[in-house]
């Protein structure tokens, strides 16, 4: 992976930028991702989209972002009931959810 840099470094070869992004790309379902987020509210609920957003799909494991530890405790309870409504979206098929705590 790509060394990263501040603003004083200098410039820096577009091939790195172009790498760098293009394995970023390579490892996440970038389909399945936006169909997931683009139903998000609707599979899991209002109360828990409040609280919670997918982050990223990479292979079979979605990586959710959530706002406050109780909530992560939550998800990780409700683990098995989010992921067959999550695996009710056209193409996609998710088999484990991680679940971060993150500021909004």
């Amino acid at each position: 992976m790509a060394e990263r840099r501040g603003p004083g470094d200098g410039p820096r070869p577009i091939r790195l930028s172009i790498e760098q992004v293009a394995g970023r790309l390579s490892r996440t379902d970038l389909m399945g991702f936006a169909a997931i987020e683009e139903r998000w509210a609707e599979v899991v609920g209002e109360q828990i989209a409040a609280h919670a957003r997918p982050l990223k799909l990479i292979k079979s494991t979605l990586v959710v972002a959530v706002d406050q530890p109780a909530w992560a405790t939550q998800l990780r309870l409700l683990a098995d009931k989010l992921r067959a409504g999550i695996n009710e979206v056209p193409n996609v098929e998710v088999a484990e959810i991680e679940v971060v705590v993150r500021a909004p």
